[in-house]
């Protein structure tokens, strides 16, 4: 075991603070990676806060880690010391059910363990994330990052990217498609760059006008104010596909309205009851509600190389670990374009 500086919470809204981590010896398959940066997600903020009712403490979150490698296990043979690599939001799965046999790790019937606050499937240890030093994780489970992106910014291609990229590739989204995109936060803007460059018409639906001028700057081709009556009535059976990201309860009936013939909406905010859903409207046009949960080892890795050839990247702001407790205020509060990158020589000082 090799101890390593992390940063983590010993208790639901307490803040993160200094603490020590062990990281466990290379196994044969294992890749040791120093992390240079780590992604803030929103769902580090509700596993610290203990939101979801499933946080173990101490826990050490992270999952959007770019760094470089160490050292790797007798059995590697796709990385050496020195590669640029990458660390999503899995990190192991059982490998033998169809949706690991189909690429698709994030559903592994056998349970998925997580980069953090999960259980090791040899020990049973609670796995700890990026907010750290360095990981060891299963070659499996390590991705490339090409050399054409920009490191600092690509973690958050890991969770925010992976979430909107699989339902865009799933359903086809291409040129000429209708896209419409709910919401403008972390993932709506990574939804509408990468739309954007798969092609399609891409409208933002948004109910605050001074999102417009952000939208457009973005890429997004069209905007729609969902809180103009008018405007969406006239934009009635308009969209081939809508991809909400609003992250709380809400009604979707006002956006299944837009959907035109065999259209389909993708859920991937809400983690939570919705409003009722008009049965009526899914009926007209045989439209489609579906949902998404981030993606597979192989779609990230398609996702980290089209976003190197296509040059699409995050907007972030780059933070030190010291400032990760503010950081998280201002995820609260809305505050941030669109996403934090801790920069990690700041624990590493």
């Amino acid at each position: 075991m090799t101890s390593c500086k992390a940063y983590g919470a010993h208790e639901a809204h307490s803040d993160l603070i200094p603490m020590h981590i062990a990281r466990r010896d290379l196994r044969a398959d294992d890749v040791a990676i120093a992390i240079a940066y780590c992604g803030v997600c929103h769902s580090d903020l509700h596993c610290v806060h203990n939101d979801w009712g499933t946080t173990i403490y101490p826990v050490v979150p992270g999952h959007e880690i770019i760094g470089h490698v160490t050292a790797v296990g007798s059995a590697v043979t796709q990385y050496k010391v020195g590669d640029r690599v990458a660390v999503g939001c899995l990190v192991d799965s059982c490998q033998e059910c169809a949706p690991c046999a189909d690429g698709e790790e994030q559903h592994c019937t056998g349970g998925v363990t997580g980069t953090y606050n999960s259980r090791d499937r040899q020990t049973g240890d609670i796995t700890c994330g990026g907010y750290s030093e360095s990981i060891v994780v299963r070659e499996k489970f390590v991705l490339r990052v090409p050399s054409e992106l920009d490191m600092r910014f690509a973690g958050p291609l890991l969770c925010a990217g992976i979430t909107v990229w699989t339902p865009l590739r799933q359903h086809g989204v291409g040129r000429g498609t209708k896209v419409a995109v709910v919401g403008l936060g972390g993932l709506g803007h990574m939804a509408v760059k990468l739309a954007v460059a798969l092609g399609g018409d891409v409208t933002v639906i948004t109910s605050s006008p001074g999102k417009a001028e952000e939208a457009r700057a973005l890429g997004a081709h069209h905007v729609l104010l969902s809180s103009d009556p008018k405007a969406m009535q006239a934009t009635s059976n308009a969209f081939d596909f809508i991809l909400d990201t609003i992250p709380t309860k809400h009604n979707v009936n006002p956006y299944l309205m837009l959907l035109g013939r065999n259209g389909v909406l993708v859920l991937v905010g809400a983690i939570e009851p919705l409003e009722p859903i008009h049965g009526g409207l899914l009926m007209r046009n045989n439209r489609r509600i579906a949902g998404s949960l981030v993606g597979g080892i192989e779609a990230t890795q398609e996702l980290l190389d089209f976003c190197a050839v296509h040059n699409v990247l995050p907007d972030c702001e780059m933070i030190d670990i010291g400032d990760i407790n503010r950081a998280y205020q201002r995820m609260q509060a809305n505050d941030v374009k669109y996403r934090f990158v801790i920069d990690m020589a700041s624990l590493r000082a």
